[in-house]
């Protein structure tokens, strides 16, 4: 699905990445996570091919995006659902509206919107808020647009940056039990986040970012548990 290698970004004298290597399976859900300038948002712009890397490749399937042409990322960006901290919503659009214009983006028929509009809605608990307007809605319902709007186009995968960030933490609890039940459908999410609490909770794959590299992923530290209590045992 997802494959990282050896990827390398600096701005200036600053190192943002070095290094970088993993695999994300399809269907898997994977937080990265760190402290303020590890390096996830930098992570997550690049495999958004906002930006590109220094150095590195980025796989998703069989295409390496750093190699994509200008003109390709759009159509390649209809793959790809994304959920920001701050929501990016219009503030002069609707729920429903706010969600239809990914649709317009991909160019899907009109005639195709309203069920798969109405599908996201009823999946993230919003049916009933179609016809507000954002200030009617509260920053846990923002959020559930941002994620419905993301998750209608059918992407590949779904990134998410800080998705909590702005919410207390009943809120984003809710909003965690959304993305679990997601990806109990079948969809790759990776997700960036330090709010230690929720990964500790969730119990998914975690890819630790310190100073732009990768400290240990959750999988090497349990086998190194593992190795250990087997040879107490012995």
């Amino acid at each position: 699905m997802l494959k990282i290698k050896n990827v390398q970004k600096s701005f200036g004298d600053i190192i943002a990445l070095s290094e970088v290597s993993f695999d994300v399976d399809d269907g898997e859900f994977v937080f990265i996570t760190g402290p303020s300038g590890a390096g996830k948002t930098t992570l997550i712009r690049l495999i958004l091919r906002e930006i590109l890397p220094d150095q590195g490749e980025i796989w998703l399937d069989e295409t390496d995006i750093t190699k994509l042409k200008v003109n390709a990322v759009p159509e390649f960006r209809q793959q790809v659902g994304v959920v920001f901290q701050d929501f990016k919503v219009l503030p002069e659009q609707t729920l429903r509206e706010n969600i239809e214009i990914a649709l317009a983006v991909i160019n899907l028929q009109k005639a195709q919107w309203n069920e798969r509009v109405e599908q996201v809605m009823d999946l993230v608990g919003l049916a009933d808020r179609a016809d507000l307007f954002p200030a009617q809605l509260s920053g846990g319902e923002l959020q559930r647009t941002s994620l419905a709007r993301a998750l209608v186009v059918d992407p590949k995968i779904i990134l998410a940056d800080e998705p909590t960030g702005n919410l207390d933490w009943e809120t984003a609890d809710a909003m965690m039990e959304l993305f679990e039940k997601i990806n109990k459908k079948g969809k790759t999410i990776v997700m960036a986040t330090h709010h230690k609490g929720i990964v500790d909770k969730m119990k998914k794959k975690v890819i630790r970012l310190g100073k732009g590299k990768i400290k240990k992923s959750e999988n090497e530290s349990d086998k190194k548990e593992s190795t250990k209590d087997e040879k107490i045992k012995k």
